[in-house]
């Protein structure tokens, strides 16, 4: 796909607008987030949904990278934070026995 050349302005507050038909075949539409991101070319407009779905995508790389899936993280996360609280608050291994 070649890219096609439209030119724009840059209005007072720094706002571009881009053309309508880009608009339409990218699915942009009022709302939407973008990340706006300095090459050495210029600027890349890219969606945010993109740019989160990269770093998830880079999160599950890594985990997996140290044999780890994404549930165990999580669960290791939670048992952190409740060791965390019983420290902070100086609760008791079993509620029953305070």
């Amino acid at each position: 796909m070649a890219a096609e050349l439209a030119l724009t302005r840059i209005q007072e507050k720094g706002q571009v607008t881009l053309p309508a038909e880009l608009r339409r075949r990218l699915g942009l539409k009022k709302g939407d987030l973008v990340a706006v991101t300095e090459t050495v070319d210029g600027i890349l407009i890219t969606l945010q949904e993109v740019v989160a779905t990269r770093a998830l995508a880079e999160i599950g790389a890594a985990l997996a990278e140290q044999g780890l899936t994404l549930d165990e993280m999580i669960d290791r996360g939670r048992a952190i934070r409740e060791e965390l609280v019983r420290e902070q608050y100086e609760f008791a291994d079993d509620p029953a026995s305070s």
